[in-house]
């Protein structure tokens, strides 16, 4: 995977199969699960990600079985995809950071907030 942001669908795929083998329900399931709701993969979608994350080797396939008369196939995450996974966690993790610092220092405290910077001295 390039240095490039991985999109939300792609970074719950991985997420959710770090916590081991899934059919397509399960991490639809599983992807709304880890949002808590805001994401809802949609089976054309889900696929997507999953057959490119095929192609570029940070899921194989686990096996298949027959429930109900339909056919489940089974993901996994790589090795790969377990370094490209834990390469964005960081990446966000370090933007995270840099947007809470700033925050924290756009934010006045209570002890000067009343302290208003006018021109020519404070107020």
């Amino acid at each position: 995977m390039s240095n490039a942001e991985m999109r939300e669908p792609t970074l719950l795929v991985l997420t959710s199969l770090a916590g081991g083998r899934k059919h397509g329900y399960g991490l639809i399931g599983d992807a709304a699960e880890l949002s808590d709701g805001r994401v809802r993969l949609k089976v054309g979608t889900l696929y997507a990600v999953l057959d490119r994350l095929l192609d570029q080797g940070l899921v194989s396939e686990a096996g298949e079985e027959v429930v109900d008369g339909r056919l489940r196939r089974y993901f996994e995450l790589t090795d790969a995809g377990a370094d490209a996974l834990d390469t964005e966690v960081r990446r966000i993790e370090a933007n995270a950071a840099a947007a809470r610092a700033r925050l924290t220092a756009w934010r006045p405290t209570p002890a000067t907030r009343s302290i208003r910077i006018r021109p020519g001295g404070v107020s």
